[in-house]
């Protein structure tokens, strides 16, 4: 993968709202001025400038109050609805969230959790899933991703009323928390990606649990903090504590070696349901690719 270099604080501006633009376009959504500003490369950039940099790029324009490009255009009005609907939706799931994370939290080997996709991004659907950053003990990672589906399945089947569309539609229950990504604490120090991309996916999400720990991870991981320092300053604070801790030794690492076994399995059943939804396919493809190399299964 090509990693593009980090633009310093005072390069030209109008190129930096373009490869934002672009950023947001490549995760399917877009921001207003004053938001874009705030998650600008390189660092915040006024409202005003951020309009005058649209002003100047022949490639930018404004839709429905949002900054975007040619491609970004055509799908302004679907991202303005989402927009719209995500304070609503949020005020039920981001409460169900939290209280979600602290019985992640309660698993010994769970380092941090963080918010991640439109819940975090402010464009939640109540169809969506919730997506979910985590990080683990080493040795937990496949036993740590069997662990919240097994949870999260038990949690949706009280939430069968949930709205759900082509992504989040299952046979039992509807998808609800999910897995977006998940690391060791040996694959943090250093992380092997460095790029806009990943530093992007950690200042959009919302960490709920261990944020001291990802302040460290940013700390400890410099290129990071070169594409967006606003990652080196953002305030951080835990909005949950565990559930009720358990016991270490319930939880060895010698489980994680059939918890793999079981998550694959388990994976490569949902792609089969998938078979027939080319759009859910390209989905997971996708996330795959932006994930790469820290997807749980490799391969297709």
């Amino acid at each position: 993968m090509l990693i593009p270099a980090p633009p310093a604080l005072g390069a030209d501006a109008p190129e930096r709202v373009r490869r934002t633009v672009a950023l947001l376009g490549r995760r399917g959504y877009a921001a207003s001025p004053a938001r874009l500003g705030e998650l600008c490369l390189g660092g915040r950039l006024p409202e005003r400038e951020v309009l005058e940099a649209v002003a100047g790029r022949a490639e930018l324009g404004l839709a429905q109050g949002l900054v975007v490009d040619a491609r970004g255009s055509r799908r302004a009005a679907e991202i303005a609805a989402r927009a719209r609907e995500h304070q609503a939706a949020a005020s039920i799931y981001a409460p169900m969230t939290l209280r979600f994370a602290a019985r992640l939290a309660a698993l010994p080997f769970v380092i941090s959790v963080a918010i991640a996709g439109s819940l975090a991004s402010g464009g939640f659907r109540a169809s969506d899933d919730v997506d979910l950053n985590l990080v683990v003990e080493d040795g937990h990672r496949h036993l740590a991703y069997v662990a919240l589906n097994a949870l999260g399945f038990l949690h949706a089947l009280g939430h069968r009323a949930k709205p759900v569309d082509t992504h989040s539609r299952r046979p039992l229950a509807p998808r609800l928390m999910t897995a977006n990504l998940i690391l060791e604490r040996g694959q943090c120090f250093p992380l092997e990606r460095q790029d806009e991309d990943m530093a992007f996916e950690l200042l959009q999400s919302q960490p709920v649990y261990g944020s001291r720990f990802l302040g460290d991870l940013v700390a400890a991981n410099p290129g990071l903090a070169g594409h967006f320092p606003q990652l080196a300053t953002r305030p951080l604070a835990d909005l949950v504590q565990p559930a009720r801790a358990l016991p270490a030794a319930l939880f060895p690492a010698l489980l994680d070696r059939p918890a793999e076994v079981a998550g694959r399995a388990a994976w490569r059943y949902m792609q089969w349901t998938r078979r027939r939804r080319p759009d859910a396919l390209a989905r997971v493809a996708f996330v795959r690719e932006t994930m790469r190399p820290y997807n749980l299964f490799p391969g297709r």
